[in-house]
């Protein structure tokens, strides 16, 4: 469970976001464009994990770094699936989607189990 930071921290993570978006802006535009998209994508499904942890994209933009600087062309480095590339790259645990699916999950069973003691 996410808490309360204190302003440091904050500062710090403040910092911590600039410096990664500087770095990435160095990146070639072919290798700009596609961390942009999986970054705006990991926002989506990963945004608990990712609002306290930017290892991914630290990880994302060391390989883009390393292959842009071996003229790989990004969508080699990514596959055509650029989607499942980005997949893999969120951690084990539960993204934004499934505690949503959780939670459906929950809910549903508990009214079915209500209108069950209803019968």
């Amino acid at each position: 469970m996410k808490t309360i930071m204190g302003f440091k921290e904050t500062f710090e993570e403040k910092k911590d976001w600039r410096d990664l978006q500087k770095r990435a802006g160095k990146l070639p535009k072919e290798y700009l464009i596609v961390y942009k998209e999986i970054q705006k994508y990991l926002m989506k499904v990963d945004p608990i994990n990712l609002s306290e942890d930017f290892t991914p994209l630290n990880e994302l933009l060391d390989l883009f770094e390393e292959s842009a600087n071996k003229e790989k062309d990004v969508l080699q480095v990514t596959g055509e699936d650029v989607g499942a590339f980005a997949d893999s790259l969120i951690p084990d645990s539960n993204t934004f989607s499934d505690l949503l699916q959780q939670q459906m999950d929950t809910q549903v069973s508990k009214k079915m189990d209500k209108w069950l003691d209803k019968i």
